[in-house]
């Protein structure tokens, strides 16, 4: 994608950025001048990213479990190193999880995909919020979905998550709006990256029939928003909820 952003010298925390739209968000960054910390679990995967990535700028790895409070703030502490400070967040990490009705979810499952989704944006915004107030300005970017919005069925532990990043967005525009610095937060309707393997291919069918421009999103049209979100142009927006539906949600 040709389209950069002004980001020129921004640090920034780009979570799961070892693929899919994370990935193409930490690129896009690092072209629009950036310098970024790939944090993500997979070690192999954001080794592997920040390597092929460091052609275009400062890339840095950056192992943690971010629905472990601790590994966060260990996380924050290596980044702050690594790139001497932070001015963007991107909360980007999750997991989809498996399909099933309410009635026959694992409890387990549904409560990891609540503490990795959500519980894990929240210590990502608790403990790197204070850095950007600090600093004077900063831009969070907390990608949700648009299954938050609507619920998608036999996927109510993922839609739940994300309906709560959404509320958590909502909820830290506000406590922020005094201080420079922005919370805003993404709703895709579904890209095909690598979380597609934890859907059934009737999920994913599900998925497509409700998109009315019949295709499913790039992960560079949504890092583009993203990026556009943390730019220094969306100084007047907080607390938002940015679409990228393809037309299915108009609100």
């Amino acid at each position: 994608m040709a389209t950069q952003f002004d980001l020129k010298g921004r640090r920034a925390i780009v979570t799961g950025g070892a693929r899919g739209i994370g990935r193409a968000t930490a690129e896009l960054f690092l072209k629009s001048g950036a310098s970024v910390a790939i944090w993500d679990i997979d070690g192999a995967a954001g080794q592997a990213a920040a390597s092929e990535l460091s052609s275009l700028g400062k890339a840095v790895y950056v192992a943690v479990d971010q629905a472990d409070l601790a590994s966060v703030r260990r996380a924050r502490d290596k980044t702050l190193e690594g790139l001497g400070g932070v001015d963007v967040l991107v909360n980007n990490a999750g997991i989809a999880g498996s399909n099933a009705a309410v009635a026959d979810y694992d409890p387990a499952e549904w409560a990891q995909i609540i503490n990795i989704n959500l519980v894990g944006a929240f210590h990502c915004c608790q403990v790197i919020a204070p850095d950007l107030v600090k600093n004077g300005w900063g831009r969070i970017a907390n990608v949700a979905s648009v299954a938050g919005k609507e619920g998608n069925p036999n996927a109510s532990a993922y839609s739940a998550s994300k309906a709560g990043v959404i509320a958590l967005t909502k909820s830290l525009g506000k406590e922020l709006a005094g201080t420079n610095v922005t919370a805003n937060c993404l709703t895709p309707a579904a890209a095909r990256t690598e979380i597609f393997d934890q859907m059934s291919d009737e999920h994913i069918a599900y998925m497509l029939s409700k998109i009315p421009m019949a295709r499913f999103g790039t992960v560079e049209e949504n890092a583009a928003m993203i990026a556009w979100m943390c730019s220094p142009e969306a100084s007047f927006t907080t607390g938002a909820v940015f679409d990228t539906t393809g037309g299915r949600s108009t609100y």
